[in-house]
Order: C-alpha cells, then sequence, then structure tokens
C-alpha cells in the first residue's frame, strides 16, 4: 500500500466517479458514485447493448441488482420503466452515494439494502421472483458460482426471467443450472457480458 502525502488523502478520500444514464425518463441525468476498490460502473456501450437486450421485459419488471456499486444498472433499469429495483451493496460508502442518487431522482421505487449479498440470498424470500437480476461482482471474487446456486435454490428468478451476468474475459462463466439458457453473449474490452433466460 504506497502511503499518499497527508496533503493529498483528505481529496483521495472524498474521489469521486461520475456515470450518465443512457435512456429513458432519466435520460442523460448524472450520479456520482464513490471510488471504492473493485467498483466499476458497467460501461456505456456495454449499458445501451444490454437494455437494448432486455427493451421487451423492462417494462413494469421487478428487478434484483447485486453487488450494485454505483447503482449504474439498477438506475437504468428504473429509467428505463421497471416497476421496482432492490440494490444490494456491502460497501458503505457505496450504499451512501447510491441514496444519495435515490433522493436526486426522487424514486420511491429503489430499494437499497447494505448488507453482504451472499448472506442476503441465502435468507431473503421475495414476494415473488425478479424478472430481471444483475449480477455483476467485483472481478477478483468467487461470488458468482454461490449466487447463481443460491439464486436457483431460492427460486428468485421468475419463469422466463433475464439474469445478466458480467464478468472478466478471461475468467470462465459459471456453472448455471439447466433451466437457464444463454441467451446473448459479446465481449467488449476487458468484459464479458451474458444474458441467461429462465425456462
Amino acid at each position: 500500500m504506497k502511503h499518499h502525502h497527508h496533503s493529498t488523502s483528505p481529496s483521495r478520500k472524498r474521489a469521486l466517479g461520475q456515470l450518465r444514464i443512457i435512456g429513458g425518463h432519466w435520460r442523460g441525468h448524472k450520479l456520482h458514485f464513490a471510488e471504492v476498490e473493485g467498483l466499476r460502473p458497467t460501461g456505456d456501450r456495454v449499458r445501451e447493448t444490454l437494455f437494448n437486450w432486455l427493451a421487451p421485459v423492462i417494462s413494469g419488471a421487478h428487478c434484483l441488482d447485486l453487488f450494485a456499486g454505483s447503482g449504474a444498472l439498477g438506475f437504468e433499469a428504473l429509467s428505463r420503466g421497471a416497476a421496482k429495483v432492490i440494490l444490494v451493496e456491502k460497501d458503505a460508502t457505496a450504499t451512501a452515494l447510491l441514496r444519495q442518487n435515490c433522493a436526486l431522482l426522487k424514486t420511491e421505487h429503489a430499494h437499497i439494502i447494505q448488507t453482504d449479498a451472499l448472506q442476503w440470498l441465502s435468507t431473503f424470500a421475495p414476494e415473488r421472483p425478479f424478472d430481471v437480476i444483475f449480477l455483476d461482482p467485483p472481478f477478483a471474487t468467487n461470488f458468482l458460482q454461490p449466487c447463481c446456486e443460491l439464486l436457483q435454490r431460492n427460486g428468485l428468478l421468475a419463469k422466463s426471467g433475464r439474469l445478466y451476468i458480467e464478468t472478466d474475459k478471461h475468467q470462465s462463466p459459471p456453472i448455471t443450472p439447466p433451466t437457464w439458457n444463454l441467451l446473448r453473449e459479446k465481449t467488449a474490452g476487458q468484459v464479458c457480458y451474458r444474458l441467461y433466460q429462465c425456462d
């Protein structure tokens, strides 16, 4: 760990990134996010493609944004007509920014939960399964496989529901349940992203 001279550390702590909502009724809105380790918002080009894929199903959808980070996926989903999004994020700084963005967008349809995603998944019983689930953990972690298993075991993905997974392009995809069909797969730069549909 490099030590910064203390003159630079306060501003470093407060460093904020910025992202833009691409489409829907908040199109062009800029949101700030915390620069925490492992957090990288899904890039504009990838988000554009993903939400083109989701266009037929996003309106009125109940969504789950696990490892929400910047909220790029969850807020984009709401902007495009999702009925409700639960955003799960462990980091306190990132969560504070998600709440701030929520207030900025004046939305009551985003539910932000600060907790460990795997713990939350193992105990959460929704009133109905999710239509769309975004699964975008930090690249250096091994959360994808257990997440897929918990989502399947607890029946969290609706019939015909869509599940989005974003990984490093060198990372092999998780072993997914036989009822999940790979609909789309694309690589952009360092990122490989896939969309599944539940039978």
